[in-house]
C-alpha cells in the first residue's frame, strides 16, 4: 500500500480509501460481515475510512464505529454532512444550526470523541459560506473535528471557500471529494487543477463509475442490472444505468474497449480503473466502496499498480481527457440550471 500526504495537512493516508456507503441497508445489511470487511481493509494497510451521516440513514456510521473500536488511533476517520437526514426543513444543509447538531449525532454513532475529516457533502446555495466555515472552525477549536473538507463542489465554489477562509480567518477546506473515473474525467479540466493550486487533497469518489468498471458491464453482457438501482433511494441513480440514455451507451462501449486495454496490460479492469485515478498527481486517494469481501479483495489488488505511459495514452484515445461520457455522472448540478426563469433576463416591452 502506498501512502500520500493529504493536501497541506501533513497527515499520511493510504492511496486507497475505504468508502463505507455500501455498509448497511443500502448495500450489506449484515453488521458483523461489514465490520469484518472494514477490519480486513485496515489489516491490508488502508488507514482512511470515508462515510456520511446519510448513508443508510446513519447505519453506516454505526457499523464503522463498531469496526474501528480499539483501533481508532490508527484510522483517519472521515464523514460528511448536509444531505437530508429527516423530513424537517432544518435537518439538512450547511447552516451553523444543522452542522453543530449533525456533528454531535455523527460522533455518537461513530462512538468517538472526534472526527478527523468532516466534509460538506454538497454545496448549500441557501447558506453563506462564511456561516458554514465559521461553524466548522468552532468545531475544530472545540476538538470535535480535526479538519474540514468539501465534496462535489464546483471549481468556483472551491475558490470562493478558500478566499472566504482567508479573509474571515476561518478554517479552510483541506480537501475536496469529486467524482472521478475513466468514464467521468470532467474534473481534470478545472476541479483537479484548482485543488492543486490551493494545495488541497483529493479523495476521488466512484473510481469504478458505480460498477461500470467492475468488468461486468460490457457489450456482450447478459445481465446489465445494477444492485444500486434496487437499493439506493436516489431517483437520479436510475439515470446512471439506463441504456436509453446516450451517455450510458457510450459508457458501455468505452468499458468494453477499456477492458481490452486492461487485459493486454495484464490487469483486470478494476486494477486499470483504480490505478488510473491514483496516477493523477492531484489525487491523494481513490475511494473504494466494496459491498462484499470479494469486492474488497479485487479492489485491494490495485493498491500497488503503476500504469505505463503507453497504457495511459491508449486510455486517452477511448475517453478524451476532461470528458464526462454521461453529464449526469457529475454528482451535482447547480439549482439555477434547473430554473430557466433564473437564467433569463426579463423581457422589457
Amino acid at each position: 500500500m502506498r501512502y500520500r500526504t493529504l493536501g497541506s495537512t501533513g497527515v499520511q493516508v493510504s492511496s486507497l480509501c475505504l468508502g463505507a456507503m455500501m455498509f448497511g441497508k443500502w448495500g450489506n445489511p449484515d453488521h458483523d460481515d461489514s465490520a469484518g470487511i472494514i477490519r480486513t481493509a485496515l489489516d491490508a494497510g488502508v488507514n482512511i475510512i470515508d462515510t456520511a451521516d446519510v448513508y443508510s440513514g446513519g447505519e453506516s456510521e454505526i457499523i464503522v464505529g463498531k469496526a474501528i473500536a480499539g483501533r481508532r488511533d490508527d484510522v483517519v476517520l472521515a464523514t460528511k454532512v448536509s444531505s437530508p437526514m429527516g423530513p424537517g426543513h432544518n435537518e439538512r444543509g450547511a447552516s451553523r444550526r444543522w452542522i453543530t447538531q449533525a456533528c454531535e449525532a455523527s460522533l455518537r454513532r461513530l462512538g468517538t470523541d472526534h472526527i478527523d475529516l468532516y466534509q460538506v457533502h454538497r454545496p448549500d446555495p441557501e447558506t453563506d459560506l462564511d456561516e458554514t466555515l465559521g461553524a466548522l472552525t468552532d468545531l475544530v477549536r472545540a476538538g470535535k473535528i480535526r479538519y474540514a473538507g468539501s465534496s462535489t463542489f464546483t471549481p468556483s465554489t472551491i475558490v470562493q471557500a478558500q478566499w472566504t477562509a482567508e479573509r474571515r480567518q476561518r478554517e479552510r477546506f483541506v480537501c475536496e471529494q469529486p467524482p472521478y473515473s475513466l468514464l467521468a474525467r470532467g474534473v481534470e479540466a478545472d476541479v483537479l487543477p484548482t485543488c492543486e493550486t490551493h494545495r488541497m487533497g483529493v479523495l476521488a469518489w466512484s473510481p469504478l463509475a458505480g460498477g461500470w468498471l467492475s468488468g461486468r458491464w460490457h457489450r456482450d453482457a447478459a445481465d446489465l442490472s445494477s444492485h444500486r438501482t434496487r437499493t439506493m433511494p436516489f431517483r437520479t441513480t436510475l439515470s446512471h444505468y439506463d441504456l436509453d440514455v446516450p451517455g450510458n451507451r457510450a459508457k458501455l462501449d468505452a468499458a468494453t474497449e477499456l477492458a481490452g486495454i486492461a487485459a493486454e496490460a495484464g490487469l483486470t479492469l478494476i486494477q486499470l480503473a483504480l490505478a488510473f485515478v491514483t496516477t493523477h498527481p492531484a489525487v491523494t486517494a481513490a475511494i473504494i466502496g466494496p459491498r462484499t469481501a470479494g469486492h474488497l479483495r479485487d479492489q485491494l489488488a490495485a493498491a500497488d499498480v503503476v500504469l505505463e505511459p503507453a497504457v495511459l495514452d491508449r486510455v486517452d484515445r477511448v475517453v478524451a481527457p476532461g470528458t464526462d461520457l454521461n453529464p449526469g455522472d457529475t454528482g451535482y448540478a447547480a439549482e439555477i440550471l434547473a430554473a430557466p426563469e433564473r437564467r433569463r433576463r426579463a423581457v422589457v416591452r
